[in-house]
């Protein structure tokens, strides 16, 4: 059930069983040369589609636009500043609550979220509080990872072992490949990748990553290893809410 696409009165009964609520988060980043743009907010949010049929949750429109200030060096990227994002996070989720959603699943497809993320949920409980909400103190938000999941990661060591990196990952890309079979890339990348993970400046960090990957090996990916993570990852992110959803 996709928020976007639903009507008021059915938000209204689903809330009447539920007061869960999925939330896709992403990035709109550079990946490479054969990376897409939208990498991260497409993978969230396919996966967080294929949760919200499993567990029968609502699905909040994704958030496309993260924090990847480290990126903007890069053509196409749009970043929010931390604190812009903090706020977004809040005023996203104060409406929510205001409705009756107090469980908030925080599906994520870009490691520079994680921080600002946590951030915004310590603003927002106290946020709420202050506004003296009834149901303020029933507000719990949780962030997921998706490619942090055990079984992707045991299974992107398997399938391509130190190549997989750190950023522009095959993982990753895998993913958008299955899932936009139509906008696969075919572009010849250099053998010789920086493996650090220093993130500083934008400026700094395409000095030291000149063609945006962070020890990645992108022309490992396919669409079926990309189908392969799709499936571990609803799994385990399916099991996740569920226990999320139960938990006091």
């Amino acid at each position: 059930m996709l928020l976007h696409l639903s009507t008021w009165q059915e938000v209204e009964e689903y809330l009447q069983r539920s007061r869960g609520i999925i939330v896709p988060i992403g990035s709109t980043e550079q990946h490479g040369p054969t990376g897409l743009i939208g990498t991260d907010a497409i993978c969230a949010e396919a996966i967080a589609s294929a949760v919200g049929e499993v567990t029968q949750a609502i699905v909040a429109p994704t958030i496309n636009v993260g924090m990847a200030l480290h990126h903007t060096a890069f053509p196409g990227t749009i970043s929010l500043r931390p604190s812009t994002m903090i706020q977004l996070i809040k005023d996203y989720l104060t409406c929510l609550v205001k409705a009756g959603f107090c469980k908030f699943y925080f599906i994520n497809g870009h490691g520079g979220n994680i921080a600002t993320l946590k951030a915004a949920f310590s603003e927002t409980y106290a946020y709420l509080a202050d506004l003296q909400l009834h149901n303020a103190s029933q507000v719990q938000c949780q962030v997921a990872n998706w490619f942090m999941c055990a079984d992707v990661y045991k299974l992107a060591k398997e399938l391509y072992g130190s190549e997989e990196g750190s950023h522009a990952t095959p993982s990753e890309v895998a993913l958008t490949q299955y899932i936009y079979p139509d906008s696969i890339k075919q572009v010849i990348v250099s053998a010789e990748v920086n493996k650090e993970r220093k993130i500083y400046s934008a400026t700094d960090f395409r000095d030291r990553y000149p063609d945006g990957r962070m020890g990645s090996n992108p022309n490992l990916a396919t669409p079926e290893h990309g189908k392969q993570f799709y499936d571990l990852a609803v799994k385990e992110l399916s099991n996740g809410y569920l226990e999320f959803l139960d938990s006091q």
